[in-house]
């Protein structure tokens, strides 16, 4: 199936730099930027018949009107405010093209009668005349234009676009008129300065001899484009400036390979403007060592999975082409909410697009490998949306995992590049089966376990299974408590969680911590809500969620007194994203917080931090507040992830601070996974954890 698509890039296009620094380069050499006859006249053939009354306004010296004479035009009336133009241009043709005549006259006032032409061609001027008197005059001239067009003609202008000219003349004629406008590739030329890359645009308004009753506003890409509906002005001028953006991009990109440039653009569907593929562009480094035939090759992320670290992060996309060993590796991401037929159908689709993107010296007969996760395009289904009045859109999905079981994610589309909550999945059927069976489980069943791709309401999330890791060290860490407490039923373990996410952590606790009491502060409702219609979470006397501020909660304890607990655990992410800490927000690690938190807790309680920190000044300064307020510090560092983990325990602040782990903390470990899996007998499912994996590689800080 073919579908027509449409760029956008994300590369902001700052039009007034932009065109300063043009103007400076083109010098005299005006109209080389506009094309030549060979370049244009298929669209002034599709618009401009031979037998038309033509005016041809400001015709300046340009061949145009000359070589449009050649080929069988003969009724053009050339009209130009420059005397000189006027006599050289009578001279020059007075031989050979005895009817081509040209004329001194103001484009404003021609004197012409009204109605009197089929066609008005302008190659430029409106472009030199916008300028002057703000506007003013291209106003007139625009006015003059649509007065000595007959119904039905046509003012086909030939322009750069820029912004104030463009939406000065469909300003001018979006009510009346139809206006189209065409966009054609950026020029060429040989002579033309190689530091721009310009795109010419073929602006057609048509006179109509009623006003319809609604804005006909259209884009078309190239010459033959099918016409693209814009709603308004605005859409319309905004689409143009997309496309001088992507040919900038185009641009950028046939000049050279830039391993430090990941530039990236979004194909919309042609007749929706739904955004179909993103893709990004990813070089290799000039040092890399790569067979000499690798020029090129489009790699297409698996559906559900773009959100997955190799395909989500600037640091996976390097690692991605450094494997594919490429010069230029194009990453496509398919989008939600639209169809897909198969692999076969996705390069068809993309081929004529992405065929732009190829590096510069790339021999012209090359094949453009597509590669792939095992030649599928991956698997994805939507089965929940809702807005957050915090965080906006969000949309739950059901994917299949590299390992080939169902995940169900959380993604707030504000940030559709990170994963919320994900939860594992397995099928109704099968869970309640094997929990009459009470067979053991390894702690990661193989992927013919994975639930079919049955409805949405045949999976059911697997409580026994912690997607992410740091979630896993936490629970590894409650060994720290020791199993007296783990074990006493009458003073059951009691934990403060600030961030629910999809409620999978406290769910674990919960159901495998024998008799625990978990408290959980949740600021957003609709947080709450898709965690117990979509993640199996389920509240109950001994599980509890307060929507509420966490920081407020914490500060409102402390000060009320007569409130402990064993564990106090901070799993929740910053919306501010121009700090290089994304997890947690920093007043959770202010130092007056960190000593409330250090008195609500239980002379054997433990204080877990999950943090995200890319900024290596940051982190010290976070690691020091921690280790001020508790001596006794380990962290625990996620793999591949820039996540820790901070256990942080209160008994040691009465004592010396350790300088190794303790080696009775292993054995505790062991006895934890018992625990665990003797709780199995009221929990739902088996869980799924190696605590001694988890305590492996802490560190004393």
């Amino acid at each position: 199936m073919s579908m027509s698509l449409l760029p956008r890039t994300a590369e902001e296009f700052s039009s007034a730099d932009y065109w300063e620094r043009f103007f400076r380069k083109r010098g005299e050499k005006a109209f080389e930027w506009y094309g030549d006859y060979n370049s244009l006249c298929g669209a002034l053939h599709k618009y401009i018949k031979p037998r038309d009354k033509v005016l041809v306004v400001g015709c300046g010296n340009s061949e145009l009107s000359e070589q449009l004479y050649d080929v069988g035009y003969r009724q053009l009336t050339n009209i130009d405010i420059s005397e000189t133009v006027v006599s050289h241009m009578n001279q020059r043709n007075a031989e050979h093209r005895p009817d081509l005549t040209f004329q001194q006259l103001d484009a404003t006032q021609t004197g012409f009668e009204s109605g009197s032409f089929q066609a008005a061609l302008d190659k430029g001027t409106l472009d030199a005349m916008a300028s002057e008197e703000d506007g003013a005059l291209a106003g007139r001239m625009l006015a003059e234009v649509g007065r000595v067009l007959a119904v039905g003609g046509r003012y086909v202008c030939i322009t750069l676009a820029q912004e104030h000219v463009i939406k000065l003349a469909v300003q001018h004629f979006a009510q009346g008129w139809a206006v189209r406008i065409h966009c054609l590739s950026g020029q060429q030329n040989k002579e033309s300065d190689s530091s721009f890359a310009l795109p010419v645009f073929v602006l057609v308004c048509t006179k109509f001899r009623q006003e319809p009753p609604f804005a006909v506003l259209e884009l078309c890409q190239g010459e033959d484009g099918a016409p693209v509906r814009l709603a308004s002005v605005a859409e319309l001028l905004s689409a143009v400036k997309e496309r001088q953006a992507y040919n900038l991009m185009l641009h950028k990109l046939r000049g050279g390979t830039d391993a430090d440039s990941t530039p990236s653009l979004t194909l919309c569907h042609a007749a929706t403007g739904r955004p179909r593929y993103t893709l990004t562009v990813q070089d290799s480094l000039p040092s890399a060592k790569l067979p000499r035939s690798n020029h090129f090759a489009i790699f297409i992320v698996p559906q559900g999975r773009e959100s997955d670290w190799l395909y989500g992060s600037a640091e996976g996309r390097t690692q991605l082409a450094s494997s594919a060993k490429f010069r230029r590796l194009v990453i496509v991401a398919m989008h939600r909410d639209q169809e897909y037929e198969d692999m076969q159908a996705v390069q068809s689709e993309l081929s004529p697009m992405v065929m732009e993107l190829a590096p510069p010296g790339m021999p012209a007969n090359q094949q453009v490998p597509f590669l792939s996760v095992g030649g599928d395009l991956g698997w994805r289904e939507v089965i929940g949306r809702g807005v957050s009045a915090l965080t906006g859109e969000y949309s739950v999905e059901d994917v299949r995992g590299e390992d080939g079981h169902l995940y169900r994610r959380l993604i707030f589309m504000n940030n559709s590049q990170l994963v919320q909550s994900e939860s594992r999945l397995r099928s109704a059927a099968t869970a309640s089966s094997a929990h009459k069976k009470k067979n053991k489980k390894k702690s990661k069943p193989s992927v013919s376990e994975a639930p079919a791709l049955t409805g949405a309401k045949d999976r059911i999330v697997d409580r026994g299974f912690l997607c992410c890791t740091h979630h896993e060290v936490m629970v590894a860490g409650l060994a720290m408590l020791g199993m007296d407490a783990i074990n006493n039923k009458d003073h059951p373990v009691s934990v403060l969680l600030v961030g629910l996410g999809g409620g999978g952590l406290p769910q674990f606790v919960h159901d495998f911590v024998p008799c625990a009491r978990v408290e959980v502060v949740e600021l957003d409702s609709a947080v709450l809500e898709v965690a117990q219609s979509w993640f199996g979470f389920h509240t109950d006397e001994r599980l509890k969620v307060i929507l509420g501020d966490g920081l407020e909660h914490i500060k409102t304890l402390e000060s009320e007194g007569g409130h402990s607990f064993d564990v106090i655990m901070f799993d929740v992410d910053s919306k501010d994203t121009t700090l290089g800490m994304s997890c947690p927000p920093s007043a959770f690690v202010e130092t007056s917080l960190l000593k409330k938190v250090y008195s609500l807790l239980t002379p054997r309680g433990l204080f877990m931090l999950n943090l995200v920190c890319r900024d290596s000044a940051l982190r010290k300064s976070v690691l020091e507040r921690v280790q001020a307020v508790f001596t006794c510090v380990f962290s625990r560092g996620i793999e591949g992830e820039v996540n820790e983990v901070l256990l942080c325990c209160r008994s040691a602040g009465e004592g010396h601070k350790p300088h190794s782990v303790s080696q009775t903390l292993q054995q505790t470990a062991k006895d934890l996974q018992k625990t665990l899996r003797a709780n199995t007998k009221t929990a739902p499912c088996v869980p799924q954890i190696d605590i001694s994996a988890m305590l492996n590689d802490l560190k004393v800080i």
